[in-house]
């Protein structure tokens, strides 16, 4: 049996991407966010005692979040008890919230711990969630260089937090 090989080129620039890592809490987009009282602006869709969920602005797939605990700790070693459970809790929930918004047939879930992991940001733990259908994968990308996303991520946003409030 042979393998099949899968071409993603347009994540290229995301791979090489030489950008300065944040390091402290001032260049960290997620403290930022845990910090404003913009959570529409920022896109954050629910906050809990020790951790928070916001939608990615670069996302793989229409309702792809990121949960993360509000302290800035790149290591999943490094929470306590309660972060860590409370993550957890809100991966849940958020699973359940998007099934019903979304009607999804799937998720990908995933935490990647450090930059050769693939970590975009290693100083701030987080978790994506990201929502898959049947046929979700299509020709565009390939052909047309371009990932559809059928929602904007602001229409999105209110969906979920109305659906977080009931």
């Amino acid at each position: 049996m042979s393998h099949k090989q899968l071409w993603a080129p347009w994540r290229l620039a995301y791979v090489v991407n030489t950008e300065p890592v944040p390091k402290t809490e001032s260049e960290c987009f997620l403290c930022r966010y845990r910090e404003s009282t913009e959570d529409a602006k920022n896109l954050v869709v629910y906050r809990s005692e020790h951790a928070f969920v916001v939608l990615n602005r670069f996302p793989y797939n229409n309702g792809h979040l990121l949960v993360a605990p509000l302290a800035h700790k790149g290591d999943l070693r490094h929470l306590n008890d309660a972060e860590l459970l409370d993550c957890s809790k809100l991966l849940q929930r958020m699973l359940d919230v998007e099934q019903d918004v979304l009607s999804c047939d799937g998720f990908n879930v995933g935490l990647n711990l450090g930059r050769v992991a693939g970590a975009g940001l290693p100083g701030h733990l987080h978790w994506h969630i990201v929502p898959r259908w049947n046929g979700d994968t299509n020709f565009m990308p390939v052909i047309g260089d371009a990932k559809v996303i059928p929602q904007s991520l602001e229409a999105l946003h209110g969906l979920l937090t109305e659906k977080l409030k009931g």
